[in-house]
């Protein structure tokens, strides 16, 4: 097992907020977001979202930070050191299961975007009608082979970065690739204001219209919170656990959260301005970047270029999440079973590329084997969002919120006395009740009792 002496870690605060941001920045604010806050009225679901990173989100990260940065160690080392006599170290098991989960899932999209990639850069992504855009996508995610191919090609380039280490890989890409897409992200902007009819598209995202807002809607946007910051499945624990010691977590967290939604609330203005300036329907659902807005850059100038451009930046955002979702089990891999990084990687490598196999082929070859109407994909992506992060923040949140003590919480907000931190009561109020309550209304929601 590696010790604090000899362990990995980031080398500079600036470095460590890249890789941090890269990994909850993500398909999830680029892919999820839009097409979530397009199905659910668009300005009143961002308003709910907002009020969920800032009573939820931050607190929950802030806690997965204390958690990494006080032991730096994964989850399970982290709470055997912290509650040595205490078994809620097994709860790490949930955690390691969900970010498989998730990463199995999501690397399917991936080689979504892979794929799209290389075709806007042989330029056969225009030259189409809106019907044969989603031939094409039906036609692509329907084939065995080019699905998991694509799927597997680009899990290979994750596992690669990962074998660089931590600095030469993880902080390096992420370094590289986060300013690279905000630059994206703010010329994508310019050009969407810029269309005939942007305006509607604005209004669509920045005028709250509570009567489009339901239950559902209230309940996706917590949802989308903790997939967005990857809560839950101790992605931050571990990445916390590389900080230095002089990080200053509260200002760290809450710059993490708002670079995150600034980029998903960028993305929608990318997005509805156009769909709104091309006659397309805002509640396209998850195939908007994939057949909409193709069918769009057709009709813009120079639109090959912006395609070509777009799923750039959707690449980069897919690479640094999938990195972080990885390390996560290659870090506890490592550190508990005190094998070699290679090896844990090597391991990871496997049983992802299987799941990730079993859920390309899921609009295939495995299209008639479903559990509960789903197939293993949209299980996976369910799981993923609705219960493993959900169960996650909800260990994580009480545990520190009502278990841990108050000592460690204050010395690392504070790093030992030489910062000022005001912030413990408020984070300590929304661990103890705001995030407990949220999720548990969310669950009796989904099960369909209120």
């Amino acid at each position: 097992m590696t010790t604090d002496n000899n362990r990995a870690s980031f080398g500079s605060r600036v470095g460590a907020i890249a890789a941090t941001v890269g990994g909850a920045v993500g398909l999830g604010n680029i892919w999820r977001f839009p097409y979530e806050a397009g199905e659910n009225g668009g300005g009143a679901f961002i308003i709910v979202y907002i009020i969920c990173v800032a009573l939820m989100g931050v607190p929950v990260m802030l806690s997965e930070f204390v958690l990494g940065r006080s032991t730096h160690k994964n989850l399970k080392g982290a709470l055997k050191q912290l509650s040595p006599k205490s078994p809620v170290y097994r709860f790490t098991y949930v955690c390691i299961l969900g970010a498989l989960i998730t990463l199995s899932f999501y690397a399917v999209v991936c080689g979504w975007v892979a794929e799209y990639l290389f075709m806007a850069i042989d330029n056969r992504l225009t030259g189409h009608t809106p019907q044969q855009y989603s031939e094409i996508f039906g036609g692509f995610v329907g084939s065995p082979w080019r699905n998991t191919i694509w799927t597997l090609l680009f899990l290979g380039v994750n596992f690669w970065v990962l074998r660089r280490g931590i600095k030469r890989g993880i902080e390096r890409v992420s370094a590289i690739m986060m300013p690279l897409l905000f630059l994206l992200l703010v010329l994508f902007c310019i050009n969407s204001l810029l269309l005939p009819n942007a305006s509607k598209g604005l209004e669509f995202l920045f005028k709250p219209d509570f009567s489009q807002l339901t239950w559902k809607g209230v309940v996706d946007a917590f949802g989308q919170a903790f997939m967005s910051l990857t809560l839950g499945i101790s992605g931050l624990v571990t990445y916390s656990s590389y900080f230095k010691d002089d990080a200053p977590l509260a200002r760290d967290a809450t710059i993490i959260a708002v670079l995150d939604t600034l980029v998903a609330i960028l993305a929608g203005v990318v997005i509805f301005p156009a769909v709104f300036s091309f006659g397309m329907q805002p509640e396209a659902g998850p195939k908007l970047i994939f057949e909409i807005l193709p069918s769009i850059f057709q009709q813009m100038p120079g639109g090959s270029v912006w395609a070509l451009m777009f799923f750039v930046l959707v690449f980069f955002a897919s690479l640094t999440s999938t990195i972080a979702l990885s390390e996560i089990v290659i870090t506890f891999l490592s550190e508990e079973y005190r094998i070699s990084r290679k090896r844990a990687i090597a391991w990871c490598g496997i049983v992802t590329m299987v799941l990730s196999t079993l859920c390309a082929l899921s609009f295939n070859l495995l299209s008639d084997f479903t559990v509960a109407g789903m197939n293993i994909f949209d299980l996976f992506n369910y799981a993923a969002s609705n219960v493993f992060m959900l169960l996650g923040g909800l260990f994580t949140a009480v545990y520190v919120g009502w278990f841990l003590d108050w000592h460690i919480i204050n010395e690392q907000l504070t790093n030992r006395g030489t910062l000022k931190s005001h912030v413990q009561p408020y984070v300590t109020f929304c661990l103890r009740y705001v995030a407990p309550v949220a999720v548990v209304l969310i669950f009796l929601y989904y099960v369909g009792l209120i």
